[in-house]
């Protein structure tokens, strides 16, 4: 019997480096074997964010990213050719500028547009800093009504500026897209995430929600609000959540939900799930009223919060000397 042919192989093969951990190789966990593995990350790490700058519940804004602030607005608005990217949209499709002799009609109703959109940035960052105003007031261990946002610019960024210019904490959750969204400068930095999965970015909004207010968007709007309403709906949340849709003009024009009652799409009484509002003090009376009623026992506390400054306990202080710690 013959014996099998050998390959030829190195007398004295070459030592070899120590292979990159599991968690360390970056080859692995982006690949699709791994997954599974990110979307954990995605559940944990923010869960973690959470708990230590003591964070308990959140009140989420949801509009536009494509507008700015009214002296932003005014002086040297661009409209962006995707929602959050650094890329204009074609130059036909800009609002008019003072220095246009004649400019087309497209022009001029961008520029009509851009006003009224200014305005729902100041609004926005108003109703903000009332919220927030109101809930430092609330005692407790933790953060209460975090005002959370997706992170980017518009009516992203008019919340988070407005509970930032209050003095609280304020969440962004921010998404990869294929082209660049930055984080707007004024969320809390340890409170800043980035997603690459929708799904968790949703789980995220949805999970801690206490309330929602939605300012005029678009497609990333809708979806959105649709999202948390068709849960509220079929009772998919275990809890009692405000919805405020903020600019009754604008909405009623984008859809008409009274014709899905009427039609019996949707119930009559699916309807009351949400309420209109057109200020900023008409829906922060609407939110704390429903938060009051809901979520603080139906009586407004008084006082000072008295939220530690330090971060909460890890997973490893919390349960002790049992569970050893990892080594680096």
């Amino acid at each position: 019997m013959s014996s099998p042919v050998m390959p030829n192989l190195p007398v004295d093969p070459k030592p070899l480096e120590s292979a990159d951990l599991a968690y360390e190789n970056s080859e692995f966990l982006n690949s699709p074997d791994a997954r599974m593995l990110r979307i954990m990350a995605e559940y944990y790490e923010p869960m973690s964010r959470f708990r230590r700058e003591r964070i308990q519940d959140t009140v989420v804004f949801f509009g536009s990213a494509r507008f700015h602030a009214m002296d932003v607005a005014s002086h040297e608005l661009e409209l962006l050719e995707n929602t959050g990217s650094v890329q204009r949209a074609p130059a036909d499709e800009q609002p008019a500028r003072g220095d246009e002799a004649e400019p087309t009609e497209l022009k001029r109703n961008r520029a009509i547009a851009a006003v009224e959109m200014a305005r729902y940035y100041e609004d926005a960052r108003k109703l903000a800093r009332l919220m927030t105003e109101w809930t430092k007031k609330l005692p407790g261990r933790r953060h209460r009504f975090v005002i959370t946002s997706g992170g980017g610019p518009g009516i992203m960024e008019a919340a988070n500026r407005g509970a930032y210019e209050a003095g609280g904490k304020t969440i962004g959750l921010n998404i990869k897209l294929p082209f660049e969204q930055m984080p707007n400068p004024y969320i809390t930095p340890a409170l800043n995430l980035n997603f690459h999965y929708f799904f968790m970015r949703k789980y995220w909004f949805a999970y801690l929600a206490k309330a929602l207010v939605v300012f005029p968007g678009g497609f990333g709007t809708l979806d959105e609000m649709f999202e948390l309403l068709t849960l509220d709906q079929t009772h998919k949340l275990a809890k009692e959540i405000t919805i405020v849709i903020y600019g009754t003009d604008y909405w009623k024009n984008v859809i008409n939900l009274e014709m899905l009652a009427e039609k019996g799409a949707i119930a009559v009484k699916d309807l009351e799930l949400f309420q209109f509002a057109d200020t900023p003090e008409q829906a922060f009376a609407i939110l704390k009223d429903g938060l009051t009623k809901n979520h603080l026992g139906g009586v407004e506390p008084t006082g000072v919060a008295d939220v530690p400054d330090e971060p909460e306990a890890s997973a490893q202080e919390i349960l002790g000397p049992d569970i050893a710690k990892t080594r680096s």
